[in-house]
């Protein structure tokens, strides 16, 4: 299996990542990679950039060394009631929207507190899909996220960053992808690059999807026609 798509990076406009994206297309490019999406911290993060860049997104190349941009977020969820901060004007200009908890922006709450969260982005139209929810600091009730992933067609991430960057991911993140394998749920690979020499780099995602033997009908970064598709199907 090919993963074509890097559906989870970020730029120097995050604030904490290095570098630019002509350099992650350029990366992405070397390495095969068809299509990246552009997805830098919402404003609520330390050092992240205001709502206006965000809008500001369409004067980026929809295609850059032949790699195709999506332009997106990695949305912060700010509240328990599934509150992410960027303003619906703003995030019907974008392509891709993820969300997701940082203990930056929001405190750990309890399992019903994270899950109610979560689920409650999840119902937001305009979220496309949960970056990272096997993140140990946030546990979650995983068979309602995932039954709510089901119910009103959302993607859940498994995230290559995790596995290094968020001690403890891989339990949650093994139990995620069998919960979705089982209720035919799609699922999105992110390396989470915040430095370009990391775009596409899938190596503990793979290794977890082979684990599950998830069906690669399930994966939407095996192909950019059938990401594209499964966004457009939504939108």
């Amino acid at each position: 299996m090919r993963i074509a798509v890097d559906s989870h990076t970020h730029t120097i406009s995050s604030g904490h990542a290095y570098s630019t994206i002509q350099e992650i297309a350029r990366e992405a490019a070397e390495r095969g990679i068809e299509m990246v999406a552009i997805t830098d911290h919402g404003p609520s993060m330390i050092g992240a950039p205001c709502a206006v860049h965000f809008g500001n997104l369409r004067v980026v190349p929809g295609e850059i060394y032949g790699v195709r941009i999506l332009k997106g977020i990695d949305a912060n969820i700010i509240k328990y009631d599934g509150t992410i901060d960027l303003e619906d004007k703003y995030l019907k200009r974008l392509e891709f929207v993820m969300a997701s908890l940082h203990d930056l922006c929001i405190k750990p709450g309890d399992v019903k507190e994270n899950t109610e969260a979560m689920v409650n982005a999840i119902k937001n139209p305009l979220v496309d899909a949960i970056a990272h929810p096997g993140n140990p600091q946030f546990q979650i009730d995983i068979d309602e996220v995932v039954n709510a992933a089901k119910e009103y067609g959302k993607m859940l991430e498994i995230n290559n960053h995790s596995f290094k960057a968020r001690t403890g991911s891989e339990k949650n993140c093994l139990e995620i992808a069998i919960k979705c394998k089982e209720k035919g749920v799609k699922v999105v690979c992110g390396s989470d690059a915040h430095i370009s020499f990391d775009v596409g780099n899938f190596d503990r995602v793979m290794e977890l999807l082979e684990k599950v033997n998830m069906p690669e009908e399930l994966i939407l970064n095996t192909s950019k026609e059938k990401f594209l598709n499964y966004l457009a199907s939504r939108k």
